[in-house]
Order: C-alpha cells, then sequence, then structure tokens
C-alpha cells in the first residue's frame, strides 16, 4: 500500500497542488463532501460582499444595468459551457436542477410526440435520483404518458420502440457508476429515442463533451463540484437541433424575446435564452459566477483532463487503502474500472460488520474530522457509505489519513457510541 512517505512525495509533484490555496477549508477537516457540497472559493464572501453593498446598497436599480445583472445567467452559462463540452450561448444558467429537467423533459416529450406519435414512454433507471424520477412521474401524470424504471443492466434492451425519452444521470449519485455518454446516445438515437443527461455527479468533476457525444438536453447543479454555494442556480443545455423547436413550459418574462416590451402575449427568446423562467437570484449567481473562476486557474494547469488523472489517482488510493486497512469490512459498489466511475468512491459494509452500522460510522468519521456522508438503501439496496474525492483542494495525504481513520473507528469501536446513532434531518 501506499506510504504517508509516498503521499507526501506525490502532493509536492501535484501540478494542481496551487489549486487548494484558492479554497478556504476548516483546519483539521479532510473534506470527502464536495459531491453534495462543493467547499468556499477564498475570493467568493468578497465578491458577494461587493454585490451586496455596492451593487444592490449603493446601485440599487440601476445595478440591472450597471453592473449588467440581466446578463449574468448567460455569462455563467458560458463559464460552464467548455467544462460540459458546450459551445458559447449554449448554457444558461438559471432556477434549479428539478426546474430545469421538467423544462427540458417537457420539450423532449414533445419534440417525440411530433415526431414519433407513438411513442409515450420515459424510460430512466431505478436507481436515478429520486427528484428526477419524481419530476418525470409528474410528467407522465400531465401528459398521459408512463414511467418505465429500469435496473442498469436492463439499459440495452429498455429502448423498445414505444420509447420517447431516456432520462439518464451521468454518473450515479449512490454508486459513482458512469455512463458512455456517446455509447447510450448513439444507441437511444438508433431507436428512435432522446437523451436527457443529468450532470449533477459530473460538472466540474469528469470530462463532459454533450456535443461530441450527439447528447440532446442535460441539466445540472451549482453547488457540488462547481462550489456555487448552497441552493446555487443550476444550469441547462439543449442541442442547436432542439433549441428552438419548442416552448419551454415555463414561459416567464425572463424566457421572452423581449421581455421589456411587456406585452400580453408570450414569444419565446431564440436559443438557450428560452429556458429561462422567473427573475433570477443575482447574490447566487454573482457566487457562482465567482466560484466558476476557479476552473479557470485549473485550466492553466491541465484543466478537465489534468483533474480527471488526478481524479482518478485519489480514488484509486482510496479503494486500495481501504482494502488493506479494512479488510473484509467493506464491499466496494463503485465500479473499478477508470471508464466506468465518476469522482466518488461508495462503501457498503459487509456481514462482518452490524446491520444497520453505516450512518454511525459516517458521522464517527466525521466527529474525527473526516467529512463523508451516508445514503440509506431499502429492500434492495445496502446503505451506503459515500466519499467525494474533488481534486481542486484534495492531497494524496487527506485520502490515505481518510482511510487510517476509518481503520480506526472500526478498531475501537467508535460507531456503536449511542451519540452516532441519532439520525440528523440531513444524511
Amino acid at each position: 500500500m501506499t506510504s504517508l512517505t509516498d503521499c507526501q512525495a506525490l502532493d509536492a509533484q501535484d501540478p494542481l497542488a496551487p489549486l487548494r490555496a484558492l479554497f478556504s477549508l476548516p483546519d483539521g477537516v479532510i473534506y470527502l463532501d464536495g459531491n453534495s457540497l462543493g467547499a468556499l472559493p477564498r475570493a467568493v464572501p468578497a465578491r458577494v460582499a461587493e454585490v451586496v453593498a455596492r451593487e444592490w446598497g449603493q446601485g440599487l436599480v440601476q445595478s440591472w444595468n450597471a453592473a449588467h445583472w440581466f446578463e449574468l445567467p448567460r455569462r455563467v452559462g458560458d463559464k460552464i459551457a467548455p467544462l460540459i463540452g458546450a459551445a458559447p450561448g449554449e448554457v444558461v444558467a438559471t432556477d434549479t436542477t428539478s426546474i430545469n429537467l421538467y423544462k427540458v423533459l417537457s420539450a423532449a416529450l414533445n419534440i417525440a410526440a411530433q415526431d414519433a406519435p407513438g411513442r409515450r414512454v420515459i424510460v430512466s433507471e431505478r436507481s436515478n435520483f429520486p427528484t428526477d424520477l419524481y419530476i418525470a412521474e409528474a410528467l407522465c401524470r400531465q401528459q398521459g404518458c408512463t414511467l418505465r424504471l429500469i435496473e442498469p443492466h436492463e439499459l440495452p434492451t429498455s429502448l423498445t420502440p414505444d420509447v420517447a425519452v431516456l432520462m439518464l444521470t451521468h454518473v450515479n449519485y449512490r454508486t459513482g457508476a458512469m455512463h458512455d455518454m456517446a455509447a447510450v446516445s448513439a444507441a437511444a438515437h438508433a431507436a428512435g429515442a432522446l437523451v436527457v443527461w443529468d450532470l449533477a455527479h459530473s460538472a466540474g468533476a469528469v470530462p463532459v463533451d454533450l456535443n461530441g457525444a450527439g447528447a440532446d438536453f442535460a441539466v445540472g447543479c451549482g453547488y457540488k463540484y462547481l462550489n456555487g454555494g448552497p441552493g446555487a442556480p443550476a444550469f441547462v443545455w439543449a442541442h442547436a437541433r432542439h433549441v428552438d423547436r419548442f416552448w419551454q413550459p415555463l414561459a416567464g418574462w425572463w424566457g421572452h424575446a423581449d421581455p421589456f416590451a411587456f406585452t400580453p402575449g408570450y414569444r419565446p427568446a431564440s436559443g438557450i435564452t428560452r429556458y429561462q423562467c422567473g427573475t433570477q437570484p443575482i447574490v447566487a449567481l454573482s457566487a457562482l459566477d465567482c466560484a466558476l473562476d476557479v476552473f479557470a486557474d485549473a485550466e492553466t494547469l491541465g484543466g478537465m483532463a489534468a483533474l480527471r488523472t488526478k481524479s482518478l489517482a485519489l480514488t484509486d488510493l482510496f479503494v486500495a487503502a481501504v482494502e488493506a486497512l479494512c479488510p473484509g469490512q467493506f464491499d466496494l459498489v463503485t465500479p473499478r474500472a477508470h471508464a466506468q466511475r465518476g469522482s466518488q468512491v461508495c462503501l457498503t459494509p459487509t456481514t462482518a460488520l452490524p446491520q444497520g452500522s453505516a450512518y454511525a460510522i459516517v458521522q464517527a468519521l466525521i466527529a474525527r474530522g473526516v467529512v463523508g456522508d451516508f445514503r440509506a438503501g431499502d429492500a434492495r439496496q445496502s446503505d451506503i457509505l459515500r466519499f467525494g474525492f474533488t481534486p481542486l483542494y484534495l492531497t494524496y495525504q487527506n485520502v490515505l489519513m481518510s482511510a487510517q481513520h476509518l481503520r480506526d473507528v472500526l478498531q475501537k469501536q467508535e460507531y456503536l457510541e449511542p451519540r452516532f446513532t441519532q439520525r440528523h434531518a440531513v444524511t
């Protein structure tokens, strides 16, 4: 197994090491939960203070023009675009992932209804993030469609002639398993279906090429690997061949072709701008805008390719360390193959550990300063210990020490302490 000395050498040679200084990280904390909420970039508090005190406090309503607030969703979208393989002007930062999914899934169903009226089924994985399934279920109820849930291994045979849309998360939130976007999109198109991708666990974590993969629609959030802060605005993308074909269903004034004409009839803007709805949260958008500057710094050090290389090295190290230090106590849920995993590692306790111990183990780790998270299982799935690896600020020493803390939590049976079994509202 890689030693502490080896990790120190890797950190000393890490070309991305300067990026760590761009983040505000608490002393004594190893943060392995960037896949739920990214760390705070150091430049963001000052930027938010400027927006509040100067642009809002002094500029008041004139800042819509003087500070160019109205264009902010498109400017932020242009910063996200290169991270996901989109062109300038193809992405807009707006609303939430769930709201944006409702927009693009509705548009995709309308396209399918026009091009192939007999296709009335949305296919998705049963293990997809629940809100995606809830949105799809609601749309199906509204439009008389059917939501069909499958297991991942059933995907090749699921694209039957009645399927209108395949809705997938690129990197699974529970397991870290990653789809081959280009291959899946090609298979769906060959079967006559459209594909909607959720990039919540991809954008800023793994290289994504929406245009190169021939994807149809995509959404994603700003608060995970993009480090935009809790509740940061999300983003939406539509391929050029689709973007102007239909209104999105939430036809708000920010998506109007001439919003300040204030006419009673709706006329959609051209391009991705029509996927805006109402007035946007300027303070939150400004925080995300500033946070994304970190990726401009990363680009000078190798960009997403370098981030991906380090991500795989970090996750490989963690898997090897856990298997060496905690033999027989966890099963690896995340695929080992590099092409099949995102930037997280998920473990489930074996029978060597007490049933239901996953939550308490995570809480005991947090008490030691190693912040991961827990995802509950059900009758089909086991509980998950989930660890996100953000190469922007994690070190090799962080990773090895996390595995050592996990070993100590088990050896000292700290997870059996009653304080670690009390469930919080947010797990």
